[in-house]
């Protein structure tokens, strides 16, 4: 099933200079252009330093002379990992520079994971941002021989290592200053040698059900895709970023890179992972891309504020709210309504709106994307509602970030949108989405099964999603391919679509669908502890830490009623009726990549939490209600060692489809144990 769109294509026209192919082209063209624009910024102790373009390409140049002076060649390969630092994203541009391929890797990985990613890819260089991560790539090095440099960008806490292979980039870059008028000719003639064919990185998907894979995206890959995107959204050099995603995020590099080099647009980095969301207020973005969890932090945020505001703030509040609810007030106030609707959606973005996104931050925004999973309706229509652009885009890694993307017109919760220009769908067997565009990836890194499996003979890339496109040609992702489940009575249902109507219900935070070969859908819950903790203290309830709080009978009972709410609403939707959750236990802690239970993107890793809690997967299905049961534990070194773990199982109220009344069932009311 196509699109209707063309089934391939290249940017838009306009939207590329004639010769800049590649990032080190481009930052070339913007030191040239636009030399005292700021390019990049980095709060450091309360302050925030600016590099112009100018300046920018100055330090990239002395990075890549360092790197020259070490041995770096083209075709190499350089790891970086840490946080968010201009240091780490010129030294990403230095190595293109030189013909070779960054692959930036996730701050928090362990070091086996590290070790992995460096032989995937064939790394001999790294440059890391602290102690923390040089301790584990020393570590890494006595698995992972082939690693032959570790430069560190922060010193503190090193000045007494002594290892050969171990430099601090400043220093490096001071001796390679000797030769920088040689080395500043060769760097030239080395940006001239790059094509648009050549690998611009090297980024890791997710690995959500099997060991994540080394993507190969080219400059072509990465601007084509940049362009169209900048095309399509009318982004300009005027736009303010905050680059606070993981650096081995797709996301952050299409947008602190590929855009940004696109357009001449200015990257913030935050001063810490800790103090993003004030960072965020003071930057102001006009343009920002957050995964669901972020967009949930917010509304939770806001709803908590709203809790412990007085009376009269309250019922404003709900009053504007709902105000906002009836109608896309972005859509509203452009031109539709009557003056009356017009003029109360003017009061209140003085009265609530504004000062709403100005605590979060979104004050100047005007494009937001939400992306890597699906979005609960309820966190989407509150976004909107705020006045926030927010929008969804969908795209894996070997699509380079954006194969569809909403309009501002027709943005929703349910779709993903239309394919961006130059990019075709189609829909395979089995309900697979299918793509091919200018953003398809090169290869998998030493993988040509798998990459082979991926692609088909004339360009189409395998998603691996389930989805549709609807009568109005926007693209809906119902889950994995493999994931799809099948209850006894036949019953077909799609867990991440059950699990999206409750996830940042109230005081769900995470929730995961079984029944698959089961009589009835059942669920694992966790609970989001700034909520549920603010109403604990509100009801007067004690507890002294997470596990405390998730297993008190109160809490449970709480997560009840919000899951027969959402059955309540999921009665009335023929496709989900029969899949309404029956049973559901409240984990004692929450899921942790350093656990396994998620990849480093926060994304569940369904068959591996299956299989590790396989003994309360087979609670849910028993006669018995509570208990105690041995359970594994994920060990941060390997392995797993077992741990006694309390469970209750809770029996929540299903409807019918029609009248909405609760079936009769039996409810397991958690008590003490």
């Amino acid at each position: 099933m196509d699109s209707g769109l063309p089934r391939v294509g290249s940017a838009p026209e306009g939207t590329r200079s004639s010769g800049d192919d590649t990032i080190p082209k481009l930052l070339l063209h913007h030191a040239r252009v636009r030399p005292n624009r700021p390019a990049m910024r980095e709060k450091r102790l309360g302050i925030w330093h600016s590099w112009t373009w100018r300046e920018v390409e100055s330090e990239i140049r002395r990075i890549a002379s360092a790197l020259s002076a070490l041995g770096f060649q083209r075709g190499d390969r350089l790891a970086v990992i840490g946080d968010n630092r201009p240091l780490l994203y010129w030294s990403m541009v230095a190595a293109q520079a030189l013909g070779g391929a960054p692959v930036p890797l996730h701050q928090d990985a362990g070091a086996d994971e590290i070790a992995d990613a460096l032989a995937r890819a064939d790394v001999r260089f790294v440059v890391a941002e602290d102690q923390e991560q040089v301790d584990k790539l020393i570590r890494v090095r006595e698995w992972y021989p082939c690693l032959e440099q570790i430069l560190y960008t922060d010193p503190r806490g090193l000045r007494t290592y002594r290892q050969p292979f171990l430099h601090e980039l400043a220093a490096v870059v001071r001796k390679a200053a000797e030769g920088e008028g040689r080395n500043a000719d060769f760097l030239t003639a080395e940006i001239a040698r790059g094509s648009g064919a050549d690998p611009a990185g090297i980024y890791f998907t997710s690995g959500t059900n099997r060991p994540p894979k080394a993507v190969v995206l080219s400059f072509d890959n990465v601007l084509a895709t940049s362009r169209a995107a900048v095309a399509f959204e009318e982004l300009t050099e005027r736009e303010d970023v905050l680059a606070y995603l993981p650096m081995a995020c797709i996301g952050d590099h299409l947008i602190s890179i590929g855009q940004a080099y696109c357009t001449g647009f200015c990257v913030n980095c935050p001063e810490s992972r800790t103090t993003v969301m004030a960072d965020l207020r003071e930057i102001g973005p006009t343009y920002f891309l957050a995964p669901p969890r972020i967009w949930d932090n917010m509304r939770s945020t806001v709803t908590l504020r709203m809790e412990d505001a007085g009376p009269f703030k309250r019922w404003l509040y709900g009053l504007f709210m709902r105000l906002a609810e009836r109608v896309d007030r972005r859509i509203l106030d452009a031109e539709h309504g009557g003056a009356g609707r017009r003029l109360c959606c003017w009061f209140g973005e003085r009265m609530v709106y504004g000062p709403l996104k100005n605590a979060l931050g979104m004050s100047r925004v005007r494009l937001a994307y939400t992306w890597g999973e699906a979005i609960s309706p309820g966190t989407f229509d509150f976004i909107r509602s705020l006045g926030i652009n927010i929008k969804q885009i969908y795209g894996p890694t070997e699509g380079a970030l954006f194969v569809t993307v909403q309009s501002d017109r027709e943005a929703s919760a349910e779709a993903v949108g239309r394919p961006l220009p130059g990019v075709a769908l189609r829909i395979g067997d089995e309900g697979e989405v299918l793509f091919r565009g200018a953003g398809a990836f090169q290869e998998y890194c030493k993988d040509p099964t798998a990459t082979l499996a991926a692609k088909t003979a004339d360009g189409w890339i395998h998603s691996g999603d389930a989805g549709f496109v609807d009568t109005h040609g926007d693209l809906h992702i119902v889950d994995r391919v493999e994931e799809a489940g099948h209850l006894t009575d036949g019953t077909v249902f799609a867990p991440m679509q059950i699990e999206n109507r409750f996830r940042a219900a109230g005081p769900i935070r995470e929730i995961l669908i079984f029944g698959h070969g089961r009589e009835y859908v059942a669920a694992f819950v966790t609970i989001d502890g700034l909520v549920v903790g603010h109403w604990a203290e509100r009801q007067g309830l004690p507890y002294t830490n997470y596990r405390e709080l998730a297993q008190g009978p109160e809490v449970r009972d709480l997560v009840r009623q919000t899951i027969e709410a959402v059955n309540r609403e999921m009665a009335q939707d023929a496709m989900l009726a029969r899949v309404q959750v029956r049973r559901f236990l409240v984990l004692e802690k929450e899921f942790d990549p350093d656990d396994g239970e998620l990849t480093r993107s926060r994304k569940l890793r369904r068959q591996f939490i299956a299989a590790q809690y396989a003994a309360l997967v087979d609670m849910l299905y028993a006669d018995e209600m509570r208990g105690e049961i041995d359970v594994p534990v994920a060990e941060k070194e390997g392995g797993a060692t077992m741990r006694r773990t309390k469970f209750t199982v809770v029996e929540a109220a299903i409807f019918r489809a029609r009248q909405g009344d609760a079936e009769t069932v039996s409810r397991a009311v958690a008590t003490p144990g």
